[in-house]
C-alpha cells in the first residue's frame, strides 16, 4: 500500500507505526511542517511552510482557528505535489490537532482518512474548569475554547474513521464522532521499560548515586504545571520529606506550559517551589528539568514510589512506563488514572486535591516497600496484557488500517 502519515511534529504518535509499516514493504511518506525534527529510516518526509501569518487584529476567537487553516491550506498545497508527482495514498493517517488535516479529502477525496482522535475540550470538568485554585472559564475563555474544536469538527466531519489512545480520551469527543472511533494506545516497548535491578543514576556534583532498594521519590511531567497537579505534589513534599527522613526525591519536567494558561509571572515551577521552599531539605530535592529517555527509564526502574497526578486531561505515556518498568504509581482518582490503575489491586489512587492523603499513601509506600510488591507486579502485568507495543498495539493499528471501516 500507499501510506501517508500528516503530524505537524512527525513522527509524533506514529513513531511506531510508521517503522512497521515501512518493514512490512509498503510505501511511507509523512507530511510535517517546516524541516524534518528526526528521520524516520524509510520514511520519505515532506515539510510545509506557511506562506503567511495571522491576519492583523483578527478577532481573538478567531486567531487559532485562522492559524489551523493556514497550516490546513499549506498542507494540502504540499499534498497535492505528491498527487501530481504520481504519489496517491491508499490510507491518510493525520493528526488533526494543529489544522493539517482539514483539506487532506479535498486532495486525495477517495483515500482512506484515519484521524488521531486525541482529544475534545470542553469549557468545564476537563482540563478547563476543573481546578477551584484557577479562576473559572470567562465567556471569552469558553468562546475560544469551542472555536478552538472547530478544526477537529471538520476533520472528523470527512474522516473515515478515527483512533483515540483511550477509552476516557475517545468519550471526550461527540456523540457522532464516537461512532466512528476505535480505542487503541500508541503501545508501551515493555521489553524496553521493564525492571531492571542494575539501574543506576549518579549525579557526581552532587555526591548522589541511586540504585533500585534506596528510599527514592520520582514525579515526571513534561512540564512542571498546574495540569498534571506539580502543585499539590510540591504541597505534599515537605511533610513527606519530614516524616521520611531518608527520602531523595527527582522532579522531571521543564519550566514552560504545554497545556493550561501562563502564569502571570515567572514559572509554575518556581511558583510552587517558592510557596514551599523554607521546608525543603534542597540537599534532598533534585530538579533535574528535562532529561533523556534512558535516564527516565532509568529513575523509573529505581523508584520506590512513583506520583502521577492529571487534571481529567490526556494520560502521559510516563505514568504507563512506570507501571512497565515495575514502578509503584500512585495516581489521582481522575477519570484518565482510573480507566489503567484500580485502586490497591494494581497501584495506588488519591483524590486529587488531597496533599496530606498524598502524603499519607507515598509515606507508606516509602516505609514498606516490600507490602506493596504485589501492586508493582500487578502494575506491570496491566501494561503488558493491555497496552503492550508489539503484542497488542502495533498490531491493532495495523488491523486498523488494513480492514477500517468505510
Amino acid at each position: 500500500m500507499n501510506i501517508l502519515f500528516v503530524h505537524q511534529n512527525f513522527p509524533g504518535q506514529y513513531q511506531h507505526l510508521a517503522p512497521a509499516l515501512v518493514d512490512q514493504g509498503h510505501q511511507v511518506m509523512a507530511i510535517c511542517q517546516g524541516n524534518p525534527s528526526r528521520a524516520v529510516p524509510g520514511v520519505d518526509i515532506h515539510g510545509y511552510r506557511l506562506p503567511r501569518g495571522n491576519t492583523p487584529d483578527i478577532h481573538s476567537f478567531a486567531i487559532e482557528f485562522e492559524s489551523k487553516v493556514l497550516r490546513g491550506e499549506a498542507c494540502g498545497r504540499l499534498a497535492e505535489k505528491l498527487r501530481e508527482s504520481g504519489f496517491i495514498p491508499d490510507v491518510t493517517l493525520a493528526h488533526p490537532g494543529w489544522g493539517e488535516a482539514l483539506y487532506l479529502k479535498d486532495v486525495f477525496p477517495d483515500t482512506r482518512l484515519i484521524c488521531f482522535a486525541e482529544y475534545y475540550y470542553r469549557a468545564s470538568g476537563q482540563d478547563i474548569g476543573f481546578d477551584p485554585e484557577f479562576p473559572a472559564p470567562t465567556f471569552a475563555d469558553r468562546a475560544r475554547l469551542r472555536t478552538k474544536n472547530a478544526n477537529l469538527a471538520i476533520a472528523f466531519d470527512v474522516m473515515d474513521w478515527g483512533v483515540a489512545p483511550t477509552g476516557w480520551q475517545a468519550s471526550t469527543h461527540p456523540a457522532w464522532v464516537r461512532e466512528k472511533l476505535s480505542v487503541i494506545h500508541d503501545g508501551i516497548n515493555t521489553d524496553v521499560a521493564a525492571p531492571d535491578p542494575t539501574a543506576e543514576i549518579r549525579l557526581p556534583d552532587r555526591r548522589i548515586c541511586v540504585r533500585p532498594g534506596d528510599e527514592v521519590l520520582t514525579f515526571i511531567a513534561r512540564n512542571l504545571e498546574p495540569v498534571r497537579g506539580y502543585h499539590i505534589f510540591m504541597r505534599a513534599l515537605p511533610d513527606i520529606l519530614t516524616r521520611r527522613p531518608r527520602a531523595k526525591v527527582f522532579i522531571v519536567g521543564g519550566e514552560d506550559v504545554s497545556y493550561g494558561a501562563r502564569p502571570e509571572s515567572g514559572s509554575y515551577r518556581q511558583r510552587y517551589l517558592d510557596e514551599v521552599a523554607r521546608r525543603l531539605d534542597p540537599s534532598r530535592v533534585f530538579f533535574m528539568g528535562r532529561v533523556s529517555y534512558n535516564i527516565l527509564l532509568r529513575l523509573l526502574q529505581i523508584t520506590r514510589c512513583h506520583v502521577y497526578l492529571t487534571y481529567p486531561f490526556v494520560l502521559s505515556w510516563s505514568m504507563l512506563e512506570a507501571m512497565s518498568a515495575g514502578a509503584l504509581v500512585v495516581g489521582s482518582r481522575t477519570p484518565p488514572v482510573e480507566e489503567v490503575i484500580i485502586h490497591e489491586k494494581n497501584g495506588l489512587l488519591v483524590d486529587f486535591f488531597d496533599v496530606s492523603g498524598l502524603a499519607n499513601t507515598v509515606c507508606s509506600v516509602l516505609a514498606d516497600p516490600d507490602a506493596y510488591a504485589g501492586l508493582r507486579l500487578k502494575g506491570r502485568q496491566t501494561i503488558v496484557e493491555h497496552y503492550d507495543l508489539q503484542r497488542i498495539s502495533l498490531p491493532a493499528q495495523i488491523r486498523l488500517l488494513e480492514e477500517s471501516p468505510t
